[in-house]
């Protein structure tokens, strides 16, 4: 937990420097890369998964260092050369792993929130699930832990290479020459996440393009047909949390209306999307099909609206922050009522972006939870012994956000109904 924690005190400010300078690039090329609520949603999503990594809030059916343990044929010695090939083993189990989740209705529901957003860019990469609870997927590691890959080099490769999927999410760059034939570049990449017929379910790859040429999945961006991101049914929410849910509710949803039992039971292993034919005719969804006119979700928003959601997202990562550099200070009891109030304070916010009334009620029992909190530790998590009166501060910023919450949710949400009646 702690180890985690430190490595992301530099690849949180790293990510965040890329898609800044991502934006100004943009904004130099005359391209638009980021919507403001869209953005913040997927960093948003970004912390809750960095806050249920390093709390190690999952549970593993097989552990690789059990299968190492009790299977490996060969005692390898430790050298560079190993790195190299755990790598290659570890992007060949994550070709196969992303292609389970994509092509098996329930397991759609740990990936969904990572193609949710219907932009394209650096931002979108780091919206990652919280939903995939159960570790189900080691056994693709088998060859590697038969082979004796010591489980220290596994988890050194394992964070570089989830780190190397970051920079291929922008449109900004085209197509690569040579590499398009050896790695996953952005137009690679573009695809996978588009939703048009042509591209669906193609390029799996995460590092290495290779397996989706040797597997049959791969597809080049074609010139003339523009990809459309997102996914062919519209989540409509800025809350990840309501997005890493939305999938299995519905699929439970399902399995409950319809009559036949085998439907009840097979509909979360059938391919992505399938529905009983009873509940389809009687609870029919909306899907995307024309994708030449596909209107994004978007709710309404001005400059002050933005700037204070920006101010949230600024000021719940500096928290997160906070806990990283103090994460040894505190038992795990005390810390995941740190990563409660914090994912608490997400949901509250991305409630108020989806301009839900109701966002009153979490933001009021929110600041209970905060009280609460200064209450039971005498001032916020030690904050106070970096400099005075900060507990006070902290305090003071929680009563101005259930403040602005009230007005955006009341005063401004009422003026800009009369705007909209009067146009």
């Amino acid at each position: 937990m702690e180890a985690y924690a430190a490595v992301l005190n530099y690849a949180i400010p790293f990510f965040v420097i890329l898609i800044l300078i991502e934006y100004l690039a943009g904004r130099m090329m005359g391209k638009i890369t980021i919507r403001s609520m869209d953005t913040i949603s997927s960093l948003s999503s970004g912390m809750t998964n960095i806050l249920k990594d390093v709390l190690g809030l999952s549970i593993v059916i097989l552990s690789y260092s059990f299968m190492v343990k009790y299977l490996a044929l060969f005692d390898i010695k430790t050298t560079w050369l190993l790195y190299v090939l755990a790598f290659v083993g570890k992007d060949f189990a994550g070709y196969w792993t992303h292609r389970f989740e994509h092509v098996i209705n329930v397991f759609w529901n740990r990936h969904i929130i990572h193609h949710s957003s219907e932009e394209f860019n650096l931002a979108c990469a780091l919206r990652q699930s919280i939903s995939g609870i159960f570790g189900i997927f080691t056994f693709l590691y088998l060859p590697m832990a038969i082979l004796g890959v010591p489980t220290e080099v596994i988890a050194v490769v394992a964070p570089l290479h989830l780190f190397a999927q970051f920079w291929y999410h922008t449109t900004l760059i085209n197509k690569m020459g040579f590499l398009e034939y050896i790695i996953v570049t952005p137009s690679h990449h573009r695809v996978h996440h588009a939703i048009n017929d042509e591209y669906i379910d193609k390029n799996f790859s995460q590092i290495f393009i290779i397996w989706d040429k040797l597997f049959g999945t791969f597809q080049e961006e074609l010139p003339d047909v523009p990809p459309v991101y997102g996914v062919k049914k519209p989540v409509k929410t800025w809350n990840p949390f309501l997005i890493n849910f939305m999938h299995i509710w519905q699929i439970a949803k399902d399995a409950f209306r319809t009559e036949k039992l085998w439907d009840k039971v097979r509909i979360w292993f059938m391919p992505t999307g399938w529905r009983p034919n009873d509940v389809k005719k009687k609870y029919p969804i909306e899907i995307i099909t024309d994708m030449n006119n596909v209107e994004k979700y978007d709710t309404p928003n001005n400059l002050a609206f933005r700037v204070w959601h920006w101010t949230q997202l600024m000021v719940t990562l500096l928290l997160i922050l906070y806990l990283f550099n103090n994460i040894v200070l505190y038992d795990f009891f005390n810390v995941l009522l740190y990563a409660g109030f914090i994912a608490l304070n997400i949901f509250s916010y991305t409630t108020l972006m989806d301009r839900k009334k109701w966002a009153i009620y979490t933001e009021l029992f929110k600041f209970g939870v905060v009280l609460s909190l200064v209450y039971y530790w005498s001032g916020w998590y030690g904050v106070d012994r970096y400099f005075s009166y900060a507990t006070y501060i902290f305090l003071s910023y929680q009563f101005i956000s259930l403040l602005i919450t009230f007005y955006f949710t009341f005063r401004q949400e009422s003026a800009i109904e009369e705007k909209m009646a009067i146009s």
